[in-house]
């Protein structure tokens, strides 16, 4: 396992489960249609983002986001040589996840009438459409997150003889608690990308792969969710430079 592919797999994982629920949650005939709304989608992105660090940690960091691995450059926490190669990775996750979505999904997909319900399982789309709050809205959400990231302590212990003592998979509980909370609290808006290859990767596959019935893939509001993560990742970092 290199961190090239750990960062492949572990934002595969996150985007199959969390475009999984939304699937599952607004596609015509699933077992889970209209269950739960938007506390079980932001509970499942959050358990996505649990799996994919669980994977990914060990061998990644499992940055799992461009703005994540921005922000942590920045910072001075991780090599800029290295940044193009992680960010390619999570891109590639990203659209291989979608695609899985869409695998497993195929048959609501067709039995869905609505195509702007296929479409929001790839890619996020704002509930009123206001481009100064929107990317206003994917700042603080990404801000939120990388601010907690920059603060984040190691679970594991030296019990005084050298030996490490943690909480192994449970220390990517709390990233996950993070994204949770801020898919309640600030997601309402513009459904909290918060993530470049989480909403530019899927809404690639969107457009490409052969979907009954689907309409354009939103190109117009696509730079939203890309480069207000990217300036909330930065002013994250600004932040913790400053005061840390």
């Amino acid at each position: 396992m290199s961190p090239f592919l750990a960062e492949i797999l572990g934002t595969a994982l996150l985007i199959l489960i969390g475009g999984g629920v939304v699937a599952n949650d607004i596609l015509k005939k699933t077992l889970g249609h209209g269950g739960g709304g938007w506390m079980t989608i932001t509970t499942a992105w959050g358990l996505g983002v649990f799996i994919g660090v669980v994977v990914a940690g060990p061998y990644s960091g499992a940055h799992l986001n461009p703005a994540v691995t921005i922000g942590l450059a920045v910072a001075g926490s991780f090599p800029w040589s290295e940044v193009p190669s992680y960010i390619l990775a999570e891109f590639i996750g990203a659209m291989v996840g979608a695609s899985l979505v869409y695998a497993v999904y195929k048959d609501h997909f067709d039995a869905t009438d609505d195509p702007t319900l296929k479409r929001a399982v790839f890619c996020t789309s704002p509930a009123i459409p206001n481009t100064f709050r929107n990317i206003l809205s994917e700042i603080i959400g990404t801000f939120v997150l990388l601010i907690c990231v920059f603060y984040f302590s190691s679970a594991e212990i030296d019990d005084g003889s050298g030996v490490k003592i943690g909480l192994g998979s449970i220390g990517a509980i709390p990233v996950a608690f993070v994204v949770w909370g801020i898919g309640l609290s600030l997601g309402g808006t513009t459904g909290y990308a918060i993530n470049p290859a989480r909403d530019l990767g899927p809404r690639i596959v969107h457009s490409l792969l052969p979907i009954k019935g689907k309409i354009d893939s939103n190109w117009g509001y696509s730079w939203i969710p890309v480069v207000g993560p990217i300036i909330g990742s930065v002013l994250a970092a600004l932040l913790y430079i400053l005061v840390k």
